[in-house]
């Protein structure tokens, strides 16, 4: 924290506090059935995020899953065009039809929001392999949970970036939960990153409830990535105060260990660590949540005014469209 000035951390505060107050509109909004489809917020797992993101550059490539509001707040995303896409607005993020699930923006190298378990890793791993290959020195990062581990598609990505030295940073959010499944009942190794091992893919796990620990350890991933050293793999222990979804009661949580997890909350560590070094005061930092409060409310009341798709949108961004040349006749003369 030492080398970060009073300009950077109130950014990663606003951040962080930009993704709380977010999603704690979001579950409302899907307890009150108020926006459609299934929602997956990202509330507790601020710092992962939060450490990770604003290190890269803009040329960077990175891959989200379901639970991506966080990711893509983190990306620069403006909540109002989050806010429309989660209300399947037409100036959603992706124009209302990608939903919670899907809400992320291409513009910003954001290859896309992944519904299914493990299916951005390999995504990453070819976009970390082109750069590589046409000589640049960009990066792709790929987000997963714990969950993602006993996937195929899990150990393919791993076995091709360390084969091909493809700089992918592998970052698993480890909430403790593969949906309902506890990680100490369905993970056979003591760490997810010790399964990084057999690869050959060094790997390390972090604090993910300390924004610091996770930015400290990004860093020391990146600069030997981009000099050509292969691909990294960062463990983030961390926990999600929201179910699998919004709308799960969480029965299968013990109380102790919500508790516990709460004690550690992201966003109050970051306080107490800013705040106890004398680097920023609390008034500096409520006045900034409380200037976010009033950005995410006028993004959702914007969002709820906003006009529905045209039927005539049915069909875009579903098939592919060429220009008349690039086709070819089909059989082949």
């Amino acid at each position: 924290m030492d080398e970060l000035d009073e300009v950077t951390l109130a950014g990663l505060w606003r951040t962080m506090a930009r993704i709380r107050r977010f999603d704690e509109r979001v579950s409302e909004l899907a307890a009150a059935d108020a926006i459609p489809g299934y929602a997956h917020t990202y509330s507790g797992e601020e710092a992962v995020a939060s450490g990770v993101i604003p290190l890269l550059r803009e040329d960077d490539w990175l891959t989200s899953t379901y639970r991506n509001h966080g990711h893509s707040i983190a990306r620069g995303v403006p909540l109002a065009a989050l806010a429309s896409e989660l209300h399947g607005r037409a100036d959603g993020v992706c124009g209302g039809k990608g939903g919670s699930m899907h809400a992320v923006d291409q513009s910003l190298r954001m290859i896309g929001g992944m519904g299914i378990v493990a299916g951005g890793l390999p995504v990453a791993a070819g976009a970390a392999f082109g750069s590589a290959f046409l000589g640049g020195d960009q990066v792709a990062v790929a987000f997963f949970g714990d969950g993602a581990v006993h996937e195929g598609a899990w150990h393919e990505a791993l076995d091709f970036a360390a084969m091909f030295r493809a700089p992918v940073l592998f970052v698993c959010e480890n909430n403790l939960y593969a949906e309902t499944t506890a990680v100490d009942y369905h993970l056979r190794t003591h760490s997810v990153a010790e399964m990084a091992g057999p690869y050959g893919i060094p790997a390390v796990t972090v604090d993910g409830m300390d924004l610091f620990a996770v930015r400290t350890a990004t860093q020391g991933a990146l600069g030997p990535m981009r000099d050509g050293t292969g691909p990294f793999l960062l463990e983030a222990m961390t926990y999600r105060y929201g179910g699998q979804y919004e709308g799960d009661t969480q029965t299968y949580k013990p109380p102790s260990e919500t508790e516990y997890w709460r004690s550690r909350d992201p966003l109050q560590s970051f306080r107490r660590t800013v705040t106890s070094a004398g680097r920023m005061t609390d008034a500096q930092l409520d006045d900034i949540d409380a200037r976010v409060q009033a950005e995410v409310d006028a993004a959702f009341h914007k969002a709820e005014q906003a006009p529905w798709p045209d039927l005539s949108a049915l069909t875009s961004d579903v098939y592919a469209s060429y220009q008349e040349e690039a086709r070819q006749p089909w059989p082949a003369s």
